[in-house]
């Protein structure tokens, strides 16, 4: 029996399950949403989970924190759920916030999200004594940039690579703005959230705004 023969003799010998495409790891995939949310993971994952956050919001830090973990290693990794981001601003600080959190596009989205919720208290901390200060500027774009870079916001994204530029652009694109006001309307008027964090499970509200509650109202996917 020739060698060929033999290496093709054990070739069929293998089963065909050794030769699957390893399965897709959705972690990595990052797309807009029409409204203009981020989403993470599989775009047609049979489940798709909405959060509304704010980035002022202390809970939705906790959340954030506690949750996104678990949520891409047990669910979005899978392929059968998905986690779309949306804006849900309740004030000038968070609006500041959610621009800057866009800055680099979809792929760079999710890691300055977190960074935002990882420092909030340091920036908080910032952002109250700037409060304070009586002299703002009335422009609202200049508003707004005053803001990034007084409150630690322009730093904390500095250091993860962006320049004043880069962030000053962020801050005066008006398709991001529009897209934040849209998701903004959509959670409090239309959805009509009752506070933030808050989460929607293929359409439906989910009741409870922490990981307990949301992780209770998902389906049992995790293996």
């Amino acid at each position: 029996m020739t060698k060929f023969r033999l290496a093709l003799l054990a070739l069929l010998a293998i089963p065909a399950s050794a030769f699957a495409a390893p399965a897709a790891n959705w972690v990595s995939a990052v797309a807009l949403s029409p409204i203009g949310g981020h989403v993470l993971g599989n775009p047609a994952a049979p489940s798709k989970l909405v959060e509304y956050v704010s980035y002022t919001c202390s809970h939705c830090a906790h959340f954030v924190g506690e949750a996104s973990g678990p949520l891409k290693a047990n669910y979005v990794r899978t392929g059968k759920v998905s986690v779309e981001v949306r804006n849900a601003v309740r004030d000038r600080y968070d609006l500041t916030a959610a621009l800057l959190a866009r800055c680099g596009g979809p792929r760079r989205f999710f890691g300055n999200h977190e960074a935002l919720f990882a420092n909030q208290d340091a920036w908080m901390e910032k952002l109250q004594a700037y409060d304070r200060d009586a002299a703002k500027p009335a422009d609202q774009k200049a508003a707004l940039r005053d803001i990034g870079q007084k409150t630690g916001l322009y730093a904390l994204m500095a250091k993860r690579g962006f320049t004043p530029a880069q962030l000053d652009a962020c801050i005066a694109s008006p398709a991001a703005m529009k897209q934040i006001l849209a998701m903004t309307d959509e959670a409090w008027n239309k959805v009509q959230i009752s506070g933030t964090p808050a989460f929607t499970l293929n359409g439906t509200l989910v009741r409870g705004s922490d990981w307990t509650h949301l992780q209770a109202a998902l389906p049992d996917v995790a293996q």
